[in-house]
């Protein structure tokens, strides 16, 4: 067995870093790192959660998310989802910003509610809040 002790980053591939960076500055992320040579902003938020942002889209699939706007379903990575404390004041603060929410708030099986809404390469973010901080 690997002795995973968490999550290091997720990496997220962008079409233009000053739109992308911005959006996630919104969210409460902070640049941390910015490397030119290696095309890859750092962003990291005050819950310890780090994003690469990498700058190397070749192609905008005509504006579709490839794994969630296709009729085919590809294998991958769908979206993100960061926990949130309350999902009302996350889903006010959340519009109060301009950002659409595409979903929600939609209560699962296991008790969670969560919201969905896009970034600007229209990658999926999903806040939730666990049953247990109802």
């Amino acid at each position: 067995m690997i002795r995973v002790s968490g999550l290091a980053h997720i990496g997220v591939r962008v079409s233009d870093f000053e739109n992308s960076i911005e959006f996630y500055l919104q969210l409460g992320f902070k640049m941390i790192r910015d490397d030119q040579e290696e095309r890859v902003v750092v962003l990291k938020h005050p819950s310890g959660v780090e994003i690469n942002l990498l700058d190397s889209v070749s192609f905008d699939n005509f504006g579709r998310n490839v794994l969630m706007d296709e009729i085919l379903r590809y294998a991958g990575f769908t979206h993100m989802a960061l926990q949130v404390e309350d999902i009302h004041q996350a889903e006010a603060a959340t519009r109060s910003m301009g950002i659409e929410i595409t979903e929600g708030p939609v209560t699962f099986g296991d008790g969670s509610v969560a919201i969905f809404f896009r970034d600007p390469d229209l990658n999926v973010i999903e806040l939730s809040q666990p049953m247990e901080l109802h």
